[in-house]
Parts: structure tokens; C-alpha cells; sequence
């Protein structure tokens, strides 16, 4: 046989090229690996930047909480005011107070509490009621109702509405469209849209260093105490001479806190 002659079966050098090619043509690009990786990704980044951007807020105001080492951070609030009150000293519902701050955020109060568990009042109330409910921890807001309006006042709204120790009023004749109130605590703002307004409400709502009444309520008392439908109303004119002071220790008749008996009202 020739030497030249080619073996029976061997394949021809191009047969195997273009095998091979045929299988690589076949694997291809995993087009659908790529983009199912693209998506989880996509969906991830998603996940974390909501979670980044709803989040924010709270972790903006993490530094604002009560802590042991940090127990009233409302004193680093720019424009915070504050003061010394006693509580317990009430007076009847027929009497008021010459409060030393307008709106008063401690002092004597009435002897029945205004409800504060997230109530936005449509009216202005009796200022002796609502002081009593910062003794239990409360926050209230009060807005001068010829200046706060519309989204301005549903901003403020969506902070109240529905928060425990939370209660909101208008203010007649306030000197600045929106003040905040906890006990011994204020704070006067310019606009519904005031970061500190939120600052104030997570450093003193129900912070156990900075008002008496640890664990009191805030819920409704009803007819014949306070009703929250039926408040007794906000009195604009100034206190009369006959309006307590406030170093006055308590009517008689009022009950204290504790269930007590306040002494009798001093003579002089």
C-alpha cells in the first residue's frame, strides 16, 4: 500500500474545527444567568435603599432618646426653655392660674387630666386641663390657629394622631405659629416643618427623667371629669385677681394625685 494512503475513520483536521466550533456555538453566552444576577442585584439595591430612606429619620433621631448617660437630651435643643414646677397642686375647675409662660408647661393644673393619647382637640381648651397631662408625661403642641393652616396643620397632625402621650390644640394668640409643651419643657418654632419639632417629642414624651407622674394615664376620663368630646373651653381673657399663683399648694376639695386630700389653701 502507498504511504500516502489515509487511514480508514480518521477525521479530517476541518471536521474537527468545525466540531468544535459547533459546540461552542451551542454553550453560548448564559444570557438568562446574567440577567437573573442583574435582577437579584437590582432588587437588592432596591431593598436597601428603601429600608436607608425610610429608616432615616429614626436613626436621625436615635441621638435624641433618653439614655443613661444622656437623660433629658432635649437641653441641647437650640431654643429650649426650661423650669422647675411642682406637681400634684391642683386647683377646682371653676378656678385658674396666672401661669407663668404662655402656653404654661407646669404649675398648679386642674384635677382632671386632658386626654393625650394621640387627640388632635378642633377647638382650643381650658389651659388648667391640659397642663395636668404633662405632668403624666404628655407632649402637647399647640399652634396659633391664624397662622398654621392647611398643610402646615396636617403636617403637624400626622405627629399626633394616633401617638400615645400626644395631644395637639389651637392657641389663640400665640406669639409664634407652632410651641411645644412637655412638663417643665418648651419650645417655640416658626414652622410646621422644624426638625426640632421632632427632636422634642422623641427626647421628653414619656421620659421618665423629666416629668412626676411616672405610669400615669392619658386616656380619657369622660363625662363629668374631662370629655374629650365636649373639653371645657380655652379662656383668652387674662387671669383675673383671684387666679392662683403659682406657688399655690392646692384647693380644697381637689384631690392629689395619690388619691389624697391637698391641704387647705393657704390664707395669705
Amino acid at each position: 500500500m502507498a504511504s500516502g494512503t489515509k487511514k480508514k475513520g480518521a477525521p479530517k483536521k476541518g471536521s474537527v474545527t468545525a466540531a468544535r466550533g459547533s459546540v461552542v456555538s451551542k454553550k453560548g453566552v448564559p444570557w438568562g444567568t446574567i440577567i437573573s444576577v442583574v435582577a437579584v442585584v437590582a432588587l437588592a439595591a432596591v431593598v436597601v435603599t428603601y429600608y436607608l430612606v425610610q429608616s432615616a429619620p429614626k436613626r436621625a433621631l436615635a441621638s435624641w432618646t433618653p439614655s443613661a448617660d444622656n437623660p433629658d437630651p432635649s437641653l441641647k435643643i437650640s431654643g429650649i426653655v426650661t423650669a422647675q414646677y411642682q406637681g400634684s397642686v391642683h386647683v377646682l375647675p371653676t378656678e385658674r392660674v396666672a401661669y407663668d409662660h404662655t402656653p404654661p408647661f407646669g404649675g398648679p393644673h386642674d384635677g382632671y387630666w386632658a386626654a393625650c393619647n394621640g387627640i388632635v382637640y378642633p377647638k382650643a381648651v381650658r389651659t388648667e386641663n391640659m397642663v395636668h397631662s404633662l405632668e403624666h408625661g404628655a407632649v402637647w403642641i399647640a399652634y396659633n390657629p391664624d397662622q398654621v393652616t392647611g398643610d402646615a396643620l396636617n403636617t403637624l397632625k400626622g405627629k399626633v394622631e394616633g401617638k400615645p402621650y400626644t395631644m395637639m390644640s389651637p392657641y389663640p394668640g400665640l406669639d409664634k405659629p407652632v410651641s411645644l409643651q412637655s412638663w417643665g419643657h418648651q419650645l417655640k418654632v416658626d414652622s410646621a416643618g422644624d426638625q426640632r419639632i421632632d427632636e422634642f417629642i422623641a427626647a421628653l414624651r414619656t421620659n421618665q427623667n423629666t416629668y412626676p407622674e411616672v405610669g400615669a394615664s392619658c386616656d380619657a376620663l369622660g363625662p363629668g371629669a374631662f370629655d374629650p368630646d365636649n373639653p371645657p373651653p380655652f379662656d383668652p381673657a387674662p387671669p383675673g385677681p383671684d387666679a392662683k399663683p403659682m406657688n399655690y399648694q392646692g384647693s380644697t376639695g381637689t384631690q392629689q394625685d395619690s388619691g389624697m386630700p391637698s391641704a387647705p389653701a393657704p390664707t395669705s
